[in-house]
């Protein structure tokens, strides 16, 4: 799996102002960069199923070989996310909802596991945040990388043997100064750390949410490449 090729995106926020034609637009430099693999991290939307149909409806295009995997961001459970559970893999993208699946064959497979939002217990009964959950019955010895909305879900993984995180949900913070604000309630605002002996990679998001800008933040695709260490 030396080589594997991973796009990120996170945070698209897709409703009243970022609509269909912007969602053609990512998903056309998503499969530019050729990934074997696509992962979003939550905060998909703004708004209900009914309302966002057809503007979601390109996503249905994103394809690779290794899958295309989505997890709940808080946004979600703001939009209704029982019916966008639902409809996203009606889109062929595959819910990770405190699980994981092997990426791969036999002894070269590594594990992508998922999870539920952060504070999504708060908003829905049955949507607890696991991380326990989400990587039990993974083999020992092998490699787990864990989709999570928010980045502090690291501590979390650090206790359960997580190689790598990659998150959202910060925008990186979007307009400055309230990136000084984020690190109130996350570890990091956006890119590359480690937590004890787990690497967090924070996307900035894809799109925005609230005020349509970005100062000092610039919105982001991700193209993770990983190799044995």
């Amino acid at each position: 799996m030396n080589g594997t090729r991973i796009v990120q995106i996170s945070d698209l926020h897709i409703g009243p102002i970022l609509k269909r034609s912007w969602v053609e637009s990512v998903v056309a430099q998503v499969m530019s960069l050729e990934p074997d693999l696509i992962v979003i991290t939550g905060d998909l939307v703004d708004g209900t199923v009914e309302n966002l149909r057809d503007d979601v409806a390109p996503l249905a295009k994103l394809k690779a070989k290794a899958g295309v995997f989505f997890v709940t961001g808080n946004h979600e459970y703001y939009s209704g996310a029982p019916a966008w559970v639902e409809h996203v893999q009606q889109l062929g993208i595959r819910v990770l909802q405190n699980e994981n699946v092997p990426i791969g064959k036999g002894d070269d497979a590594f594990y992508l596991a998922g999870v539920n939002d952060f504070e999504s217990a708060r908003h829905k009964v049955g949507h607890a945040h696991d991380v326990a959950a989400s990587v039990r019955g993974i083999p020992p010895n092998r490699e787990i990388l864990l989709l999570a909305h928010q980045p502090r879900s690291v501590w979390d993984a650090a206790k359960h043997g997580v190689g790598l995180q990659l998150s959202g949900h910060t925008h990186g913070g979007q307009i400055f100064p309230w990136t000084c604000f984020v690190t109130l309630q996350q570890p990091f605002v956006s890119g590359l750390h480690q937590v004890q002996n787990t690497w967090l990679y924070i996307s900035r998001g894809t799109g925005f949410w609230g005020p349509p800008m970005r100062i000092g933040a610039p919105p982001e695709i991700s193209l993770i490449e990983i190799y044995r260490a």
